[in-house]
C-alpha cells in the first residue's frame, strides 16, 4: 500500500501535467479534483471530453496505488466514460473512485464525476488497469 503523501509525491514527480490534486485515498477508493480553467472548456462552455476522461483515470490510478504501492507500470487497458449531464463550468470536477476487483494482473473500478457542490453525476467510468507482475 501507499500513503496519500506517497502517491502525491510520485503524480507531482512523474505526471505534473495532470494539475489533479488528491484529496483522499485509502479502503479501496480515492477522490481527486481538477481546478477548472477556460483551457478546460470546449466551444459550447462546457468542459472537454478529455478533460473528464484525465480525471476519471487519475482517481482510478490513485485508488489502485493506494492498495497495491507506487507500481508506475501500471497502465490503463481499458476506459469507459457514459457522459450523463453538461458539467459547470464554473465549478472544479471531483472524481470519486472505488475499486471492484485487485486481481494478481488486473484492477476494475468506477468513478464517478461531480461538478463540485452539485450532487448529481455528470460522468460514471468503468476502467481497468493492468498490474505488471
Amino acid at each position: 500500500m501507499a500513503t496519500k503523501a506517497e502517491i502525491v509525491e510520485f503524480l507531482n514527480a512523474e505526471y505534473p501535467h495532470t494539475n489533479c490534486t488528491v484529496k483522499a485515498v485509502g479502503g479501496r477508493s480515492a477522490t481527486v479534483k481538477l481546478q477548472v480553467g477556460a483551457k478546460h472548456l470546449r466551444p459550447g462552455g462546457t468542459i472537454s471530453g478529455p478533460v473528464l476522461m484525465t480525471v476519471a483515470d487519475v482517481a482510478l490510478y490513485v485508488a489502485i496505488l493506494g492498495e497495491i504501492g507506487i507500481v508506475p507500470l501500471a497502465v490503463t487497458t481499458n476506459l469507459n466514460i457514459n457522459f450523463m449531464r453538461k458539467p459547470k463550468s464554473d465549478s472544479d470536477i471531483v472524481g470519486v473512485c472505488n475499486l471492484m476487483k485487485i486481481g494478481r494482473s488486473l484492477a476494475v473500478g468506477e468513478v464517478y464525476l461531480y461538478s463540485e457542490g452539485i450532487e448529481k453525476p455528470v460522468a460514471h467510468v468503468v476502467g481497468t488497469y493492468s498490474i505488471p507482475k
